[in-house]
């Protein structure tokens, strides 16, 4: 698998993933590894059921929601491009990063994108607000996950 991994993935879009992302060489080459295991139909993309079939995402009570924080509305599966931008999200911020090129664009993991990207896992309706109502279903789902693992703990 390791194979079809480094075969596939070209350095130019390395090198155009580092620049998006933030991601180091080996980094994206060890994700895109990933990234092909679960690509279970080998076309080289991902659909929900391939996310939802990671343990980490299946037990999470907001994991529904970062499954559908990869697919841009109307889209039913996300290539590999696509996967890296949204777990660029998910990087810690550098304050060197900010530093480096004035013209440059916001980097993906700074913290106003930070804050846009968690801002879209509660906006369900994707009408740019939180109603009461979708805080709520956020709420009650945490809130069942930590019952569950207090009843599970004694």
């Amino acid at each position: 698998m390791g194979s079809r991994a480094s075969t596939l993935l070209r350095e130019e879009e390395i090198e155009e993933i580092k620049k998006e992302t933030g991601f180091s060489h080996s980094q994206i080459t060890r994700l895109y590894s990933r990234f092909t295991s679960l690509d279970k139909g080998e076309n080289g993309t991902l659909s929900r059921e391939d996310f939802q079939r990671i343990p980490e995402l299946a037990i999470n009570p907001l994991g529904d929601r970062i499954i559908n924080a990869f697919f841009p509305e109307g889209e039913d599966q996300v290539n590999f491009r696509g996967f890296m931008r949204t777990l660029a999200h998910f990087r810690p911020i550098e304050d060197n990063e900010k530093n480096k090129d004035p013209t440059a664009s916001e980097p993906l993991n700074s913290r106003n994108n930070k804050l846009r990207f968690a801002f879209r896992l509660y906006d369900l309706d994707r009408d740019d607000k939180i109603s009461r109502d979708e805080l709520l279903q956020v709420l009650e789902k945490v809130d069942v996950e930590q019952k569950m693992s207090i009843r599970f703990l004694h």
